[in-house]
């Protein structure tokens, strides 16, 4: 028996039964789910409907992630899936899925606010300047930039430990990617109520 995506073995919106008219058809078919995990890439591809091509990534370990307060991407690690809010067994095997909450390296994040701002953050007291000789008109731009930053202090908090929460947005079973957004504001603190619950 093949997977099915036809909607003919549903009862009707009264309750009754409909009859069977016709079989299974190509074009109703449903494909296994990639069951994307952590790990070396491994990406095969499908021959879709119409000639067109499915990318079904099978383990990714990377994926660009936006932070979208600063407006910065990067291609950063992905370490551990922690939540998903349609199935637990999904985090139990560390299985990527859209929508799903993982945690990501901060590193790369880190290392451009420094750059950006001047400015050292995930320190245990507050954050303090980058040590370092700039020239002046370097500096005056470091001024003026710090002047309208503002660090969410959940966020400080993660990047002490090195990781950062993220959701991802995209499909990587349907696009062969695992790209999607740092978590932050009132999305950062309902996931973080949701984890502190289970």
């Amino acid at each position: 028996m093949g997977i099915t995506r036809e909607g003919a073995h549903k009862r009707r919106h009264t309750g009754g039964r409909r009859a069977q008219f016709r079989k299974k058809r190509k074009f109703e078919l449903g494909r296994p789910a990639a069951m994307t995990k952590i790990g070396e890439k491994r990406i095969r591809s499908v021959r879709t409907m119409g000639g067109n091509v499915k990318f079904r990534a099978l383990r990714l370990e990377t994926g660009n992630f936006s932070w979208g307060t600063e407006v910065c991407t990067r291609k950063v690690r992905i370490l551990d899936v922690t939540y998903n809010a349609s199935n637990n067994e999904l985090v139990r095997t560390k299985t990527l899925v859209k929508g799903c909450i993982v945690l990501v390296d901060a590193t790369p994040f880190r290392q451009w606010y420094e750059s950006h701002y001047g400015v050292k953050v995930g320190l245990k007291k507050g954050s303090g300047a980058v040590d370092g000789t700039n020239s002046a008109r370097v500096q005056r731009k470091l001024a003026t930039r710090q002047k309208t930053r503002t660090l969410d202090s959940d966020i400080d908090h993660q990047f002490q430990g090195g990781r950062l929460l993220a959701k991802i947005t995209s499909r990587p079973g349907q696009s062969g990617r695992c790209d999607g957004q740092i978590l932050e504001g009132a999305e950062l603190a309902f996931y973080q109520k949701m984890m502190a619950k289970k």
